[in-house]
């Protein structure tokens, strides 16, 4: 636990660094709309020992999300803030075939029991195109339909490469709403490896759509 905790230290001191260094200028997270382009660099680690997820830190190298997956709910993953308050339930749709790639994404916290005895829509449904084989380039990796976004005239497609941190989430005008990098070490700085890169959100996008869609991503292509 120690560990984990100086690994994050270092992280975070390193990433307000580097930010500060380049000389860009981002808006702090809000749940509301943001005014201007945000970066967040995602770390695929849980601060907490024995879970899976993921630490989220913001330009100013504060926690601004995590996840905490426990082994005991593997169908079913949480996103929160920084604090630890629920933002989305990410649920795997399950069905009588054996291979599912669907997903339901739901507004806060909610178990097995709430989805199937609730009539609460999700926030937005995702779906993992399975046509691998004969589909060009740019490669399309999943669809955005359905739920209570997509009700309010938001569709998106995801493409690119997860497993290369090179994504970009569109909209269905094609303008690029946010992407997936590699994280770029300064010369003479740290090197960060794959478990570690840039979620850059757009104008017009929510951060928290985009890291649930990030975890969504790891899941499938992971």
């Amino acid at each position: 636990m120690f560990n984990v905790g100086l690994i994050y230290l270092t992280l975070a001191i390193t990433v307000h660094h580097c930010h500060e260094e380049e000389g860009v200028q981002y808006k702090k997270y809000s749940s509301a709309d943001e005014e201007a382009c945000v970066s967040l660099t995602v770390w695929t680690k849980s601060l907490v020992f024995s879970c899976k997820g993921f630490t989220v830190i913001g330009p100013d190298g504060s926690l601004v999300y995590r996840v905490d997956n426990y082994t005991g709910r593997p169908d079913q993953t949480l996103l929160m803030d920084g604090s630890g308050n629920p933002i989305f339930t990410i649920c795997r749709r399950k069905k009588l075939r054996l291979v599912d790639n669907n997903w339901q994404v739901y507004e806060g916290e909610m178990g097995n029991n709430d989805i199937s005895s609730s009539s609460k829509k999700p926030m937005f449904c995702v779906r993992k195109n399975t046509s691998m084989i004969m589909r060009t380039k740019p490669s399309v990796l999943a669809y955005v339909s359905g739920g209570i976004l997509c009700e309010w005239g938001h569709t998106y497609t995801i493409e690119g490469s997860y497993v290369h941190r090179s994504c970009k989430i569109l909209d269905e005008t094609k303008r690029v709403c946010a992407e997936i990098k590699k994280k770029e070490a300064l010369p003479g700085g740290v090197f960060f490896g794959p478990e570690v890169f840039d979620l850059v959100v757009k104008p017009g996008i929510e951060s928290r759509f985009a890291m649930a869609i990030v975890i969504l991503l790891d899941q499938m292509f992971s």
